[in-house]
């Protein structure tokens, strides 16, 4: 006996967007201007912060969708499987890098954190501008940006962390930007994405 699910429409890919872009909205101002000046409540704090929006909200969609993909096949659309790859990715390293942010560890092997996550930045431009999603492209490029800044952040270079607080809030509200655009699509019927 086969148990067949219904098609979805609605791939929680809003969830994803926002967490994300909510958490980068939180590290930016520290990054970009020093504010709030750095402390171990403040570490704490945001690694908090880092660990439930940004980490929690990629990791829940990234397996949603996975989930929906592989075992229940209620999601057709194949660029659905860039976006639980890459949610799924970057869910479980914000986990990473909220807990070492939270703890006080040393950010330097962020490094090779950054080439790998520049690696999956550089596929999803690659999958979204290729079907003509420019939006989401946008959001890749973005984060490409970010993990650079990462990079040369990891090895101490002069006004990284300002590059790192600036792409954070650039793709931060970009991000926030497309999580309205789907709810209000996906909601209403609009297409403010395309």
């Amino acid at each position: 006996m086969q148990i067949t699910f219904a098609p979805s429409d609605f791939p929680p890919i809003a969830l994803g967007f926002f967490g994300l872009g909510t958490g980068y909205l939180i590290w930016a101002p520290h990054e970009l201007v020093g504010w709030p000046k750095r402390d171990e409540r403040v570490d704490r704090s945001l690694g908090v912060w880092g660990i439930w929006l940004p980490g929690f909200c990629q990791f829940v969609t990234g397996l949603i969708l996975i989930i929906g993909l592989t075992w229940f096949q209620v999601f057709q659309n194949r660029t659905l499987y860039m976006t639980a790859f890459a949610f799924s990715a970057y869910g479980i390293h914000w986990f990473s890098l909220g807990w070492n942010r939270y703890r006080g560890n040393d950010p330097r092997p962020n490094a090779g954190m950054s080439v790998a996550f520049m690696l999956i930045s550089a596929m999803g431009a690659t999958v979204f501008f290729r079907v003509g999603d420019w939006p989401v492209g946008l959001v890749f490029l973005g984060l490409f940006a970010v993990y650079f800044s990462e990079f040369f952040l990891s090895f101490g270079t002069p006004l990284a962390e300002r590059a790192l607080g600036l792409f954070h809030l650039a793709t931060g509200a970009w991000l926030l930007y497309v999580a309205y655009a789907v709810a209000v699509d996906f909601a209403l019927g609009y297409h403010w994405r395309t």
